[in-house]
């Protein structure tokens, strides 16, 4: 059990050490020069000195390994640095951005996981039938449907043509609403961005779902459960589903990384003031610090979601809780 913990622990450190290594290269690979975001306009008017000073302000005049060094030294302190851009703590802008990405991703994964578990297990208890042949084709196109596409279709139709939602943003701009009227509104804007997070997300859990359960009613103990005269609905929920969970679990925890990453699509479609949204200002204006931040919190956000899976896996299967020694000593 020890060495199973030790193991996974030093697995999750290097996934963070690869993170956080990749976290300084990449944003700097990226074409374009951040001295001209910094002095705008001015920026053909500046001196080699000025140059020199303003790339020196934060911290870009440094070779990538003391860039590197400096950024473990702030990490390890908490602090994520300022956003060029916004010249704002990262800190700061994160805590405004963040809560309104997990509305969005959470909300979507939980909606996106029920309906495609329900879905994928009823389309597998019927085999070659007609709900299974139907139902897979549907989930199968919905795969390959490009989330931008479906975002700007929902606005086209529910925010342009009938008017029923709005067409950007989290809240209604220039309002004063509190209480019921306040979460109402947010709502109502949460309506388009959910749903075409969600209807490019259930594909996954659906085919995942089936295909567990597949393989799940081929097993000998439903044979049995069936020889016994059991119903048809407790063989399903009791015996079938429960066991078809753990390749489910994982799924759930993947799709957590697909949901941040579709979201930024999402969010840039509806003007959505999310993590997503700010990932894609950062790229377009080569915040470093900013880009640095984001990938980190998402990337530590899917570590600990793996974590909490690697925790409830021995209570979904007891094979995986003998294999990891949870099952007691000898």
């Amino acid at each position: 059990m020890s060495r199973f913990i030790i193991g996974k622990i030093g697995q999750y450190a290097i996934v963070l050490w690869i993170a956080v290594t990749l976290n300084v290269e990449l944003p700097r690979l990226m074409p374009g020069n951040p001295l001209a975001l910094l002095a705008g306009e001015e920026v053909g008017m500046l001196t080699a000195q000025q140059r020199t000073q303003l790339m020196a302000n934060v911290g870009l005049d440094q070779p990538l390994p003391a860039q590197y060094l400096r950024y473990v030294q702030n990490l390890l302190r908490g602090d994520l640095g300022y956003s060029f851009q916004k010249n704002k703590p990262i800190t700061t802008i994160l805590a405004d951005r963040l809560p309104w990405t997990l509305l969005l991703t959470v909300t979507s994964l939980l909606l996106s996981t029920v309906i495609g578990v329900t879905l994928g297990a009823a389309a597998a208890w019927q085999r070659g039938g007609r709900r299974d042949v139907g139902l897979l084709g549907f989930f199968v196109f919905l795969e390959s449907l490009p989330s931008f596409w479906v975002g700007m279709l929902l606005v086209a139709v529910f925010a342009v043509q009938f008017q029923i939602f709005p067409t950007f943003g989290a809240v209604t701009p220039w309002t004063t609403l509190e209480g019921l009227p306040w979460v109402e509104d947010v709502l109502r804007h949460l309506v388009l961005p959910l749903t075409t997070l969600t209807i490019v997300s259930v594909s996954g859990a659906f085919i995942v779902s089936r295909y567990s359960m597949l393989a799940v009613l081929g097993e000998d103990y439903i044979i049995v459960a069936r020889s016994k005269g059991l119903r048809e609905r407790v063989i399903l929920f009791r015996h079938a589903l429960r066991n078809a969970l753990l390749p489910i679990a994982t799924v759930f925890t993947l799709n957590l990384a697909f949901a941040f990453g579709g979201a930024t699509v999402v969010e840039t479609v509806f003007s959505y003031p999310g993590v997503g949204r700010l990932v894609y200002e950062a790229v377009l204006n080569r915040d470093y610090p900013v880009l640095q931040a984001a990938f980190l919190m998402i990337t530590v956000i899917v570590v600990i979601a793996n974590i909490l899976a690697d925790a409830i896996y021995p209570f979904l299967d007891p094979r995986v809780r003998h294999a990891t020694g949870q099952g007691g000593g000898r």
